[in-house]
């Protein structure tokens, strides 16, 4: 091992389109059947590379991660309270919203460091204490596959086949639906048939804070009496959230509303949600996460593992994540098993009864695949980025007179 501590010389981003098996509907729009992310590699002068993952931007994010290589190069990777200040310090941070960008080169010098150390980065953050990490199924109304015709996900019946599917072939004990796509009753039905489906499991449902309070209350009320983990993002705001958790007797949770330390702060003065689900992008990286976890611990707050869409560079951190944090009693989400292929090397992780083997070679334990960083590079220079908030089938998803945002299911085809 080199004695020399490693110093970046060059940050290279690249913006990836990797296709779903179909397009996944949320409250507020559609992923496009595809995950647009940016893969970053930081170099550095003893030849080591750290690999990071952002979230979308395409040729704005490959330029703001460009523009970092001024503030970066010659950075010593060791330094990760510098480089957060360097990308994040509070009077930088007014003009810039840099958290995203900070979390993959967060990931990159992770990957790095422990690349030199030869330790797989989990020991970085105080040692594994679990080889899997389990994970709950996470289930969408999809639109069907443009190319295939396959892969709707509307009714009932294509909802409960999918999710028997997935549990055959993957073995999740947890099953969380992604709604606010239709009327709140119509979800509802489908909510309680997933748990009569599934007695034994655990459930969590997610509107993406589509309701108003008065909607997210009523919908609670219909869900008391089953096996839910938590109810997450009922509502918009800590406020909403806060009325929401007087009235409904289910664990709240998170992961727009806390997703910083002075958010936190708030909910422990004043309580709002039960559960912070800790997003190793929305959060800024892996570190902050589990600091974050530290003071959860310390105030009786649940945590969970979050997800936003990731690639097997972000699933590898989110499982480094889950291996060391002692406090961690929920089941992770990933939107992973609904990717058709990777950008790592072998292609997609495996799940074996419902788990994920966390790395455990030097660093963060992923490699890319070149050819398949080309490969989908390419398919994003084709069809460029996407609509995120726009559904075809629903216009007028924005408004806020009662139910009128939400398409009858019904009437979809």
């Amino acid at each position: 091992m080199s004695q020399q501590r490693p110093r970046i010389t060059d940050i290279r981003p690249t913006t990836v389109a990797v296709p779903l098996e179909a397009p996944l509907r949320h409250s507020n729009g559609t992923h496009w059947g595809r995950f647009v992310r940016t893969i970053v590699e930081v170099d550095t002068d003893v030849g080591i590379t750290g690999l990071g993952e952002m979230g979308g931007g395409g040729e704005s994010a490959e330029s703001a991660f460009r523009q970092m290589k001024g503030y970066l190069e010659g950075h010593n990777p060791f330094e990760f309270e510098a480089l957060r200040f360097k990308i994040c310090n509070p009077t930088a941070s007014l003009y810039n919203n840099r958290t995203q960008i900070h979390a993959a080169l967060e990931f990159a010098c992770l990957d790095i460091v422990a690349q030199f150390l030869e330790v797989p980065v989990y020991d970085l953050l105080g040692g594994k204490i679990r080889d899997e990490v389990e994970f709950a199924s996470y289930l969408f109304f999809r639109l069907p596959n443009s190319e295939t015709g396959k892969g709707e996900i509307r009714t009932e019946e294509q909802l409960l086949e999918y999710a028997r599917a997935l549990k055959t072939r993957q073995g999740f004990r947890s099953h969380k639906l992604k709604g606010g796509v239709f009327p709140p009753h119509y979800e509802l039905r489908l909510y309680r048939a997933l748990a009569e489906a599934f007695p034994n499991d655990t459930l969590r449902y997610d509107p993406n804070a589509a309701f108003s309070v008065e909607q997210a209350i009523r919908f609670g009320h219909g869900i008391e009496d089953l096996n839910n983990d938590y109810y997450e993002d009922p509502t918009w705001g800590l406020n909403g959230v806060r009325r929401v958790r007087q009235n409904v007797r289910i664990p709240l949770a998170t992961n727009t509303v806390v997703i910083n330390f002075e958010q936190l702060a708030t909910n422990v003065l004043d309580p709002a949600v039960d559960v912070i689900l800790l997003d190793t992008t929305f959060w800024g990286g892996i570190r902050p996460c589990v600091k974050a976890a530290s003071i959860c611990e310390t105030f009786q707050l649940g945590i969970a593992v979050h997800s936003s869409g990731e690639l097997g560079i972000q699933l590898a951190t989110m499982l480094h994540l889950g291996a060391v944090l002692p406090n961690l009693v929920f089941t992770a989400d990933a939107h992973y098993h609904h990717l058709l292929d990777d950008i790592i090397v072998g292609g997609l992780m495996k799940y074996q009864g419902g788990k994920i083997k966390v790395p455990d070679q030097p660093g963060l334990g992923v490699k890319l695949d070149r050819d398949r960083l080309e490969k989908y590079a390419d398919l994003f220079r084709h069809l460029g980025g996407y609509p995120y908030d726009r559904d075809p089938t629903r216009p007028g998803w924005y408004s806020l007179v009662p139910n009128t945002a939400w398409a009858d299911p019904e009437k979809v085809e």
